[in-house]
């Protein structure tokens, strides 16, 4: 959808157009005609309806409030914290701790390895399209991993434990 300034005689007028692809050609549709341009300018009615929609777009809202340039960025926190909570209260991050002792591998693999369960669980996918879900979301401890970092930690997961057999 997009907004253009229709003519019609000597009146400009403010409407909404949307375009659709019927049989393999784009056709425009005015969704709504909001009314003559000089009248809406005069009365101050684009910036109210422009306040007025920016509360359905964070970005829109972050620049209209002054706070925020047009390259505002948001991560979702949500899914970190309870399953970061969940891990915890789990122990799991204690059990990679032990399974780690004494292993160099250079990186925070209990991070590396909570990015990849996170991202399986919320979405799914491999390694590689983990690497890119990450930006979206803030995810402590992360932010340096590389891609072939996580491979190395799901490898770690995938190591046969030897240890007393049964009996």
């Amino acid at each position: 959808m997009f907004v253009r300034v229709k003519k019609s005689g000597n009146n400009e007028y403010l409407q909404i157009v949307e375009n659709r692809k019927i049989a393999g050609k784009v056709v425009q549709r005015v969704v709504s005609t909001i009314g003559r341009l000089d009248r809406l300018q005069a009365k101050g009615d684009i910036e109210t309806l422009v306040r007025s929609l920016s509360r359905y777009s964070e970005k829109v809202l972050l620049v209209l409030s002054g706070k925020s340039e047009v390259t505002a960025e948001t991560r979702k926190i949500g899914p970190t914290l309870v399953f970061g909570r969940i891990w915890q209260e789990l122990g799991i991050a204690k059990v990679l701790e032990q399974l780690l002792n004494g292993r160099l591998f250079g990186f925070n693999v209990g991070r590396a390895i909570f990015l990849t369960v996170l991202h399986r669980l919320l979405v799914s996918g491999s390694d590689r399209f983990c690497d890119k879900w990450r930006r979206d979301y803030a995810i402590g401890g992360t932010e340096e991993l590389a891609l072939h970092q996580l491979y190395r930690a799901m490898a770690f997961l995938g190591e046969e434990v030897l240890g007393p057999g049964p009996g």
